[in-house]
């Protein structure tokens, strides 16, 4: 019997169930993975608002990992929010002590800001993740408020400016950028694969509320990808056409009164 590919997350825990944790371990569920989690913080919120943020220990974050890598054969690994200095410090550390035994595929997603509008990294560890977690990356998923950010620099305004912020983070570590474009106007949504084998991919906009943890959903199916043996470009592009799946299927879940979550079990549940 072939052995079950397991992820990894390392994110945030959403009580809503829509992002962070939840979200992860639902994806990688949903394309055949099993999921093993490392929570960072605690989150209060739903699909209206993050009303209160407890961050986990960096030492029981480190234990985590540790009980985690001690125990499971891990295939890939995502990261996503990921709170202060000492816990980015304490993860990359930690990754770097394992990969450096069994080297396996890291999707690092820089969650900052909810869908809500709250922030969830704070700018000192914007800093640290750079210097620490860039270098560990695969594939670094960020939209194009956080690509700017990482930069320091404004979100780029042109498919132009987007190829040149992904070179620009890839000059910083990771083998592959992917440059989310769903903060862009327009009718078509486009996302850049940057690096070894580029990609251009596109999707016509979906007029729905009900997007919240799109960005954890799409990192996650990546990892799940990655830890299925898929290339880089393979799993990025089955990732895309899963998640824009999910988001059409969103609003027939009507989960919460606010930004609710995308169907991460669309074909699964498609019987009901």
């Amino acid at each position: 019997m072939m052995a079950r590919a397991i992820a990894l997350t390392i994110a945030g825990s959403d009580s809503g169930g829509g992002a962070g944790i939840q979200a992860d371990l639902k994806s990688f569920s949903a394309l055949g993975v099993y999921g093993a989690s490392v929570i960072t913080a605690i989150t209060a919120q739903n699909t209206r608002a993050v009303t209160g943020i407890e961050p986990v220990s960096a030492a029981m974050v480190a234990a985590q990992i540790d009980a985690v890598f001690d125990d499971l054969r891990v295939d890939a690994v995502k990261i996503g929010m990921v709170g202060g200095p000492d816990v980015i410090t304490n993860v990359a550390e930690r990754l770097r002590h394992y990969l450096g035994r069994r080297p396996v595929p890291v999707v690092l997603d820089p969650v900052m800001v909810a869908k809500s509008g709250d922030v969830l990294l704070p700018d000192a560890a914007i800093t640290a993740m750079v210097a620490e977690l860039l270098p560990l990356a695969t594939v670094l998923t960020p939209n194009l408020p956080e690509s700017g950010a990482l930069l320091g620099i404004g979100p780029a305004q042109s498919t132009v400016q987007m190829l040149e912020q992904g070179a620009q983070l890839s000059a910083l570590g990771p083998a592959y950028v992917l440059m989310k474009g769903g903060h862009a106007t327009g009718e078509t949504c486009t996302d850049l694969l940057v690096g070894p084998d580029p990609l251009t991919l596109t999707a016509p906009r979906v007029i729905t509320n009900n997007t919240h943890g799109t960005g954890c959903s799409l990192s996650s199916a990546i990892a799940a990808g990655l830890a299925r043996g898929l290339t880089v470009p393979s799993a990025v592009r089955q990732a895309h056409d899963w998640l824009q799946k999910a988001i059409r299927a969103a609003d027939s879940l009507d989960i919460g009164s606010g930004h609710g979550p995308v169907h991460h079990f669309h074909a699964q549940w498609a019987a009901e």
